[in-house]
C-alpha cells in the first residue's frame, strides 16, 4: 500500500442508492483522509429515483505534499482501488462498468438485496441471481469482502454507511489507524453512539472471515392469528383455525393457515371461512381423482393461489394499509426518526374510473360503465393525479374513511367482478380435474398471471385470458400440462407479450 500511495493516489468508488448513506460515507471518507494530512477530492454523479440506479460517489486522495495535485473527477476502468456497495446488486453493476479489476479493486459489499423497478415490475419472478452475481464479483476482483451489513446497521439501530465504514477500516485498504475512523464519526456528533456500535459490527464481521460467525437466529415462527376485531370474529377466525387442523391434510395446513390469515386480514374471518370452505371442494375433487399419490397438488396449488385471488389489490386495501399505525412505524425506523424529529409523507395517487367505479354499489358502478361520456369525464377529472398528504389530518382522514368501506366490500362492484373471476377460474380447473389432473394443477397456477392494480393488473388478466384460451386444443393432450406451463412461462417473459404470441401460434400448430 505504502508503494502505492507513493506512486498515484488511491481511488475509491461508491454506489449508494437512496437511504443509504452514500453521502455520510463520502463525508466521513474526505474527513478521514484530511485527519491524516492527505489532499481528498469528492465528485459525485446522482442516479435516477426509485431505485432504477445509484448515486457514484468518487474520491481519490493522496499525501498533501505542498502542491496541489490534479485528480480525476471520474473514476476510469480500471483504474478503481476500492469499491464499496451499499447492495449486492450495485456490486454488479460496478463490474459492468469496468470498475473492479482482478489487479487492483478490494471490493466490499453487502449481501442483502434493495430490490430494483425493473425487478418489481416484471411479469414474473424479476429478482436478480444473487449468487451468480457474488461468484461474478469475487472472479474479477483482487478481493471481496461480503457481509449482510445492513442486518448489522439495523441491529445496533443504524445505517448501512456506518457497518461499511467499519468494514473498511477492518480491510486495511487505506494505511490510517482504526482510531482516527472512530474520531470522524464522533466528530458528527447526533447518532454517533449508534454509528460506532454499527461500526464496529462491520469491523469485526470481517475480522470473523468472509461470512459471520454467528448466523441471525431464524424469526419465531407467528401463530397464526387476527388482529384487532370483535371477539366474535376473533373466535371465528380460532374457529377456522381448527378446521385446517381437522379437515385438511397435514402437507397442506401451513400453506392453508398463510391463506387464511392473509384472506383475514383482508376482509374479516367470515371471508376466511369462505376460503376454506372453497378449499375443501378442491379437496373433495382432489381425493376422488387421485390426488393423494400426488400430494394433493391440485389443492395445493389453490391453497396458495386462492388466498392471492380473494385478497385482491383494491382502493379499500390501499387506503387500509397506507393509514396502519405499523406503516407510519415501520417508515420511521427506516429512516432513523428520533422524538423531535417531524416527517412529512406524500403519495402520489392517480386512480381511473374503473378504480372509482369499483368502490361503488355493484349496480351504481356498471351503470356508470355503460356510459362512456360519463367514465371519460371521470378520467379528466384524475388525469393528472394528486400529491396526498397522508400525515395530515386531512387526508389521513379521507384514506381512513375509505378504508372503512371495508365493512361494505362484498357489495361493491370490484368485489363482484373479482367473484365472477375466480368462480369462473375453480370452475375450469374442475372441469379439467377428472380428464387431465396435471392441466388443472396448470390452471390453477396461471393464476401468477394476475397481480396489482390499474394498468398491471388489465394486462396481467388478459394475459391469463390468452393463455387459456389455449385449453380447448390441449385438454385431449398427454402433454397438454406441460404445454399450459410453457405458455405462463412466455407469459411471463416480457410485458408486452411479444414470447406469448410466438408461443400461442406454436400450440396451433399442434
Amino acid at each position: 500500500m505504502n508503494a502505492l500511495v507513493r506512486d498515484r493516489p488511491i481511488t475509491i468508488a461508491i454506489l449508494a442508492i437512496g437511504g443509504q448513506g452514500g453521502g455520510v460515507l463520502s463525508d466521513w471518507l474526505i474527513d478521514l483522509a484530511e485527519r491524516n494530512g492527505w489532499y481528498v477530492q469528492e465528485t459525485s454523479v446522482p442516479g435516477v429515483a426509485q431505485r432504477t440506479g445509484a448515486t457514484i460517489y468518487y474520491l481519490e486522495m493522496i499525501p498533501f505534499a505542498g502542491k496541489m495535485p490534479v485528480l480525476a473527477m471520474m473514476p476510469a476502468p480500471g483504474d478503481v482501488d476500492i469499491v464499496i456497495a451499499a447492495e449486492l446488486m450495485e456490486a454488479g453493476r460496478a463490474v459492468q462498468r469496468g470498475l473492479v479489476s482482478p489487479d487492483r479493486t478490494t471490493v466490499i459489499a453487502s449481501s442483502h438485496r434493495a430490490l430494483g423497478i425493473l425487478e418489481k415490475t416484471a411479469p414474473g419472478d424479476g429478482v436478480g441471481n444473487a449468487g451468480a452475481v457474488e461468484a461474478i464479483v469475487r472472479r474479477k476482483a483482487k478481493r471481496t469482502i461480503v457481509h449482510d451489513l445492513q442486518r448489522l446497521a439495523e441491529a445496533n439501530n443504524s445505517v448501512i454507511s456506518a457497518s461499511l465504514f467499519g468494514a473498511l477500516a477492518a480491510s486495511g485498504a487505506l494505511p490510517f489507524p482504526r482510531a482516527t475512523f472512530e474520531e470522524t464519526i464522533r466528530s458528527g456528533g447526533r447518532g454517533a453512539e449508534a454509528s460506532l456500535a454499527a461500526f464496529a459490527a462491520g469491523a469485526e464481521a470481517v475480522a470473523l472471515g468472509d461470512r459471520p460467525a454467528v448466523e441471525p437466529e431464524p424469526r419465531p415462527r407467528r401463530e397464526p392469528r387476527i388482529a384487532g376485531g370483535s371477539a366474535w370474529q376473533r373466535r371465528e377466525f380460532d374457529r377456522a383455525v381448527q378446521r385446517i387442523a381437522d379437515e385438511l391434510p397435514a402437507e397442506i395446513r401451513a400453506i392453508a393457515t398463510a391463506g387464511l390469515r392473509h384472506v383475514a386480514d383482508f376482509q374479516d374471518a367470515a371471508y376466511g371461512h369462505l376460503y376454506l370452505d372453497r378449499l375443501a371442494g378442491m379437496l373433495t375433487l382432489d381425493r376422488a381423482n387421485g390426488g393423494a399419490a400426488k400430494g394433493f397438488a391440485l389443492t395445493m396449488e389453490t391453497a396458495k393461489y386462492l388466498a392471492n385471488a380473494m385478497a385482491y389489490d383494491d382502493v379499500i386495501r390501499v387506503a387500509d394499509l397506507k393509514t396502519r399505525p405499523s406503516r407510519f412505524a415501520r417508515i420511521s425506523g427506516e429512516i432513523g426518526i428520533t422524538g423531535d424529529q417531524v416527517v412529512h409523507l406524500t403519495e402520489f395517487m392517480h386512480p381511473r374510473a374503473e378504480e372509482i367505479c369499483g368502490t361503488m354499489p355493484a349496480g351504481l358502478g356498471r351503470w356508470i360503465e355503460r356510459r362512456p361520456r360519463l367514465v371519460r369525464a371521470i378520467d379528466r377529472a384524475f388525469n393528472k393525479g394528486r400529491h396526498v398528504r397522508t400525515d395530515s389530518v386531512r387526508w389521513f382522514l379521507v384514506l381512513y374513511g375509505l378504508a372503512g368501506l371495508k365493512r361494505f366490500r362484498r357489495r361493491l362492484l370490484r368485489h363482484a367482478v373479482e367473484e365472477a373471476h375466480i368462480a369462473t377460474w375453480l370452475a375450469t380447473a374442475a372441469r379439467l380435474t377428472p380428464l387431465n389432473y396435471d392441466l388443472a394443477v396448470e390452471v390453477i397456477r396461471c393464476r401468477r398471471l394476475i397481480k396489482g392494480y390499474s394498468d398491471t393488473r388489465s394486462r396481467g388478466e388478459a394475459k391469463f385470458d390468452r393463455v387459456l384460451s389455449a385449453l380447448p386444443l390441449l385438454e385431449a393432450r398427454a402433454d397438454g400440462a406441460d404445454w399450459l406451463r410453457r405458455l405462463r412461462e412466455a407469459a411471463l417473459l416480457d410485458e408486452k407479450g411479444v414470447q406469448l404470441d410466438g408461443a400461442l401460434k406454436t400450440v396451433a400448430t399442434l
